[in-house]
C-alpha cells in the first residue's frame, strides 16, 4: 500500500513536506486501512497561507450569493452520487455501521442544502431607522476570513460538512483537519468540493496529529476563526492558543447527557417498550461514541427494577461486528486506546459499588469491540456519572419527585443535551423548560435538524453549529452609515 497525498494546498494534492505518513487501521481487526500524509507545522503554515490568499486576493469571498449556494448545492448532488462509496469508507474507518455510514452521508447532503438555502433566502441587510430621511443605515454581514476547521474521529464526516457548509456560504475559505484516527471520508470530501468547481486555495486539508497541527492552526496569526469539535481537554488548549490573536473560537465539547423517564411514560406496554428502546438507542449509537449520547439514565425509583431488567437483557442481545456485515446492530470502538479508557470507567465504577447488570467485557476476536455495558445503582460521586466515557456504558440513577430529577440531570459540568420521557404533557414543558442543556429531546432521543442550532451550556462549549446562529459563527457584523446630505457640523469654531 502506497502513501496518500492527502494534504491539499492552493488546489494540489501532496504528501507531508517532512514525508511523514501514517496507518489507518481498520478498528474491526486492526488491519491497515490506509496511508496518509503526516503533516507538520509547515504543511499548516502553506496552508494558511493558500487560505490567506484566496481570501484576500482571490474572488470566492467576492463571489455572488447565487454562486456561492450553487458550489454548496452541486457538492450535496455529488455527495448523493456517491452515497454508497462515501458510506462504506465512513463506516470501515470509523467502525460504524454500514447503514450509519449511508445516514450519515445523507446528513452531510442535507447540511449542505440547508445552507445554500439559507444565505439565498437572505435580504441584502438590515436597514437601521436613523431617525433622519438624509442617513441611510444598514447592517450588512461579511465573511470573518480564514477559518481553521478541527474536527473528530466519531463523525468525521458530518462534523466536518457542519464546518465547511456554512463557512463557505458565508464567503471564507479555510484549512480543516481531520482526527488523525479517521481522516479518510474528509480527503473524500475535499475531493468532491474541488470537482463542485470551488476555486483553488479556498478549501485546503492537512492530514496529522492535534499537536503539532491542530495547535498551530489554533495559535496562527492569520487565521482569524478556530471551530472545534472534540474533548473538553482539547478544546481548553485551542481556547488558550487562540487566546494571543483574539481570534473567533466556537467549541463543542462534548456532554454528559441526562435521558430521564417518568414511570407514566411506560403505563401502558408499548409506552414501556418504546422508553426501553430509545434508551438502547441513546446509549449505544456507535458504541456509546457521540457526544450527545444519553449515556445516564435517570430512572422513576417505581420503575427502576422492571426497567433496567429489560434494558440489561436486550443490551446483551446487541448483535456485534463489522459494520459492513449483514445483521450487526453495533462496530467496534474506534481504537485501542479508546476501549482501554472505556474499561478503566468500567472497573473504576464497580470498584465505587455499581452493579454490573450487562456488558462490561470484550468479545473474543479480532478487533476494539466492547460489549453494551449497564451499570446499576450508580451515584453522582461516580467518576463513571461525572465524566463523558465516550464508550458504550449507561449508568443508572434513581429519582422520586420531578424536582429530584431535574437536580439530578442538570448535576453535571456539561449542558449538550437531554431527554425527557413522560405522558404528562404539562411535565414534559416544565422540566425541558428547567434543564440547562442545549437540546432537549421530550419523548425522542438523537434527531436533530440541519435548520435548528446545536450546542451547550457549560463545559460542552461555546458558539453554535447549524441553524441561521450556525452561518453566524463564520461571519462579521458590520454597520454602513451613509450620510446623504453632509453638511458641517460646527461642533468646533474654526
Amino acid at each position: 500500500m502506497s502513501e496518500q497525498n492527502t494534504i491539499y494546498t492552493a488546489g494540489t494534492w501532496r504528501s507531508a513536506a517532512s514525508g511523514a505518513s501514517r496507518e489507518v487501521l481498520d478498528p474491526a481487526d486492526a488491519s491497515v486501512l490506509a496511508v496518509v500524509a503526516e503533516g507538520g507545522t509547515a504543511d499548516v503554515d502553506a496552508a494558511v497561507r493558500a487560505a490567506r490568499a484566496a481570501f484576500d486576493s482571490g474572488p470566492w469571498p467576492g463571489t455572488p450569493v447565487a454562486e456561492r449556494a450553487a458550489v454548496l448545492r452541486r457538492t450535496a448532488d455529488l455527495l448523493q452520487r456517491d452515497r454508497e462509496r462515501i458510506g462504506l469508507l465512513e463506516s470501515r474507518d470509523a467502525g460504524k455501521t454500514l447503514e450509519e455510514g449511508r445516514v450519515d452521508v445523507d446528513c452531510v447532503v442535507d447540511a449542505f442544502r440547508y445552507f445554500a438555502d439559507l444565505v439565498i433566502g437572505e435580504g441584502a441587510g438590515r436597514v437601521v431607522d436613523a431617525g433622519s430621511p438624509d442617513v441611510h443605515s444598514v447592517v450588512v454581514h461579511e465573511p470573518v476570513g480564514v477559518c481553521a476547521l478541527i474536527t473528530p474521529w466519531n463523525y468525521p464526516l458530518l462534523q466536518a460538512s457542519w464546518k465547511i457548509a456554512p463557512a463557505l456560504a458565508a464567503g471564507n475559505t479555510f484549512v480543516v483537519k481531520p482526527s488523525e484516527i479517521t481522516p479518510l471520508t474528509t480527503v473524500a470530501l475535499i475531493e468532491l468540493l474541488a470537482e463542485a468547481g470551488l476555486p483553488a486555495g479556498v478549501a485546503n486539508l492537512v492530514t496529522g496529529a492535534g499537536d503539532p497541527v491542530g495547535a498551530r492552526l489554533a495559535s496562527h496569526p492569520d487565521v482569524d476563526l478556530v471551530s472545534f469539535t472534540g474533548g473538553l481537554a482539547s478544546g481548553t488548549k485551542v481556547m488558550r492558543a487562540a487566546a494571543d490573536t483574539v481570534k473567533k473560537v466556537a467549541l463543542e465539547l462534548g456532554g454528559k447527557n441526562p435521558n430521564v423517564v417518568f414511570a407514566d411514560a411506560c403505563a401502558t406496554e408499548e409506552g414501556f417498550d418504546t422508553a426501553v428502546d430509545q434508551a438502547l438507542n441513546a446509549a449505544f449509537m456507535h458504541s456509546g461514541q457521540v457526544c450527545s449520547a444519553g449515556s445516564r439514565l435517570i430512572i422513576e425509583e417505581s420503575l427502576s427494577e422492571r426497567f433496567v431488567a429489560e434494558l440489561a437483557r436486550r443490551a446483551e442481545k446487541i448483535r456485534l461486528g463489522r459494520g459492513t456485515d449483514p445483521g450487526v446492530e453495533c462496530g467496534p470502538m474506534v481504537s485501542a486506546a479508546q476501549r482501554e479508557r472505556t474499561e478503566s470507567y468500567v472497573a473504576s465504577a464497580l470498584a465505587e459499588g455499581a452493579v454490573l447488570r450487562a456488558g462490561g467485557e470484550r468479545p473474543e476476536g479480532p478487533g476494539y469491540f466492547y460489549r453494551p455495558t449497564v451499570l446499576d445503582r450508580c451515584h453522582r460521586g461516580m467518576r463513571v456519572v461525572r465524566e463523558e466515557v465516550f464508550g458504550p456504558v449507561l449508568t443508572v440513577e434513581t429519582f422520586r419527585t420531578e424536582d429530584e430529577a431535574v437536580a439530578l440531570a442538570n448535576d453535571t459540568e456539561y449542558g449538550l443535551a437531554g431527554g425527557v420521557w413522560t405522558a404528562d404533557q404539562g411535565r414534559a414543558r416544565r422540566v425541558a423548560g428547567r434543564l440547562r442543556h442545549g437540546t432537549v429531546w421530550i419523548n425522542d432521543f438523537h434527531p436533530y435538524l440541519p435548520q435548528a442550532e446545536w450546542g451547550g451550556f457549560g463545559k460542552s462549549g461555546v458558539g453554535r453549529e447549524l441553524g441561521p446562529s450556525g452561518l453566524a459563527e463564520y461571519r462579521e457584523t458590520k454597520h454602513v452609515y451613509q450620510n446623504l446630505a453632509p453638511r458641517p457640523v460646527r461642533w468646533f469654531a474654526g
